[in-house]
């Protein structure tokens, strides 16, 4: 899969959803079902977007024992994302358990990609609040090296950390990066920002973009720059 474009669609439910995307009437974006979404619509808004022609990142962070996730991940893998992810904090056997149950009996399962630190993590939050006092891209660099060695297909890091993930990894282990706001746009609650064409620079695979496309005065133009400052 090459470079793209993921919209996260953060909407409160189904209707907000589909008035969004039919303004569409040319692309069918690859989209991100958030926890907000998946949890007002559950899985039935998940295959009525795949029956509209879009890929689906489905973006429900997994945390738990690694029994537990796998039979949640068994569950998943009757839908038909093309990617889903997990934290990598629960620890190489959580995310070796969590591929194992997403695998479908005939071996065909969606990608799956391991949340390192959330791009509104910080350093100082990260020792203050988690007890974490390495440095922060070293601890991403080491999750990242984690869920490589699980098995995964790649991990969710900020654009800043995408090519020395790649450097780590290999540049065949995908970085999905969010934390992307066109120049002088508001970061909101994100703090490891840039911009899509500086994302493509250093190295994300795919980026996820959500309030720059879907608050935007007119979204179909907003998504059509961060293509071509991001793929094209």
């Amino acid at each position: 899969m090459g470079k793209d474009v993921i919209i996260a669609c953060d909407f409160a439910g189904r209707k907000q959803t589909l008035e969004f995307l039919d303004r569409f009437s040319q692309e069918r974006p690859f989209l991100k079902i958030g926890m907000e979404l998946y949890y007002a619509e559950g899985p039935a808004i998940v295959r009525e977007l795949k029956e509209r022609g879009h890929k689906l990142f489905l973006d429900l962070k997994l945390h738990d024992i690694p029994n537990t996730v796998k039979k949640a991940m068994a569950v998943l893998s009757s839908l038909d994302v093309d990617l889903c992810n997990l934290h990598a904090a629960g620890t190489r056997a959580m995310m070796e358990a969590a591929l194992e149950g997403l695998t479908r009996p005939d071996g065909t399962r969606p990608m799956l990609i391991a949340v390192t630190q959330l791009t509104s993590t910080g350093q100082e939050r990260m020792e203050e609040e988690l007890l974490i006092r390495e440095p922060l891209e070293q601890v991403v660099l080491h999750y990242a090296a984690n869920a490589k060695a699980a098995g995964l297909d790649g991990v969710v890091c900020s654009p800043l950390e995408a090519g020395k993930v790649h450097t780590v990894c290999g540049k065949e282990f995908l970085t999905v990066t969010p934390g992307v706001r066109f120049a002088g746009g508001d970061v909101g609650d994100q703090i490891r920002v840039t911009t899509p064409a500086k994302a493509r620079e250093l190295g994300s695979d795919y980026i996820v973009v959500g309030r720059p496309i879907t608050a935007a005065p007119d979204p179909v133009e907003a998504y059509r720059r961060c293509v071509a400052d991001f793929v094209d």
